[in-house]
């Protein structure tokens, strides 16, 4: 005769994974795969980060080892602010490109990116024409648009009849070169708020238009609303795109007369003729801290919204 033995009040069974026995291979396998983009991260981003920031207290041009580094507190960031001109016009052309992309790239790339969402006949074929320059280095954007601004010549003289020297002349030159940036920077806006508009399901606009919402309103006060993480990814690509706009100007004329940006005066000093690498670096943290407030805002954002 058999008995059964019931189980326990309060007890469960309870099932345990099978453990996963991984090889040799493959610890090796996932400690390589984890290991090496971390020790490159590491190594090209976050050291050489540290290095700046500790050498932006510092006067050193470089020459003769680190015992000849001479440690002078925030004497560099006081020099910057009170007796270095030119980060004054770098400051003032930052600013003065921050907006200039913000208004109108911004604006344009929304308008064909609604344009594309629409089904635009042969949109794929313009959505890929807009593109173009996005893959296009800054170096080579920098090339192309010498070659329209050109006194001897260019495109732009050519259909206007004139002899407007475009990025000679310190008055136009900024604005000259904010229009190649901005031709660059409208396909990348484009892109993104097409995504941000085939994510959008289409029943709430079709829901909006049948409550007698026009197009404009209902993308102004419904749709535009619903894009909000691609609003705030926009603006912070677009800060970072104004304060590392460096490849252009340094094509054009090394940053001067009247391209001063803070990126190219970090290059100046650090590795061109002046050779302050100490106050470089200030500049470059100076630079840094910048981006840092509005990625920090754009982070508190996101998990503001996902909490």
């Amino acid at each position: 005769m058999t008995s059964t033995i019931p189980p326990q009040a309060g007890t469960e069974s309870r099932t345990r994974a099978p453990k996963i026995r991984r090889s040799r291979g493959d610890r090796w396998t996932i400690a390589v795969m984890l290991g090496l983009p971390a020790a490159i991260v590491i190594g090209l981003v976050w050291i050489p980060t540290v290095f700046t920031v500790i050498l932006s207290f510092a006067r050193w041009d470089g020459i003769g080892g680190t015992s000849t580094i001479e440690w002078i507190g925030p004497q560099n960031y006081v020099d910057a602010v009170q007796a270095y001109p030119p980060f004054q016009q770098a400051l003032h052309n930052n600013v003065l490109w921050l907006a200039f992309l913000f208004v109108f790239p911004t604006i344009l790339g929304i308008f064909l990116a609604v344009l594309l969402d629409r089904g635009l006949k042969g949109g794929r074929l313009y959505q890929s024409i807009f593109y173009i320059p996005v893959v296009l280095s800054m170096a080579l954007v920098g090339f192309v648009w010498q070659l329209i601004y050109s006194t001897d010549g260019g495109v732009l003289n050519t259909i206007l009849g004139t002899d407007v020297d475009w990025l000679g002349n310190p008055d136009v030159n900024i604005w000259a070169v904010m229009v190649a940036a901005s031709w660059r920077h409208t396909g990348y806006i484009m892109l993104l708020y097409l995504a941000g508009l085939k994510a959008i399901d289409p029943s709430v606009r079709e829901a909006a238009l049948m409550d007698g919402a026009g197009p404009i309103r209902t993308f102004f006060r419904i749709v535009f609303p619903l894009m909000k993480p691609t609003n705030l990814l926009i603006i912070v690509i677009t800060v970072i795109e104004a304060l590392r706009a460096f490849d252009l100007v340094w094509v054009i004329n090394k940053g001067r007369n009247g391209l001063e940006l803070i990126s190219a005066l970090v290059t100046a000093n650090v590795v061109g003729e002046a050779g302050r690498v100490g106050f470089g670096s200030a500049l470059a943290t100076i630079m840094l801290v910048i981006s840092l407030v509005f990625i920090a805002f754009y982070l508190w954002i996101v998990m503001r919204s996902d909490d």
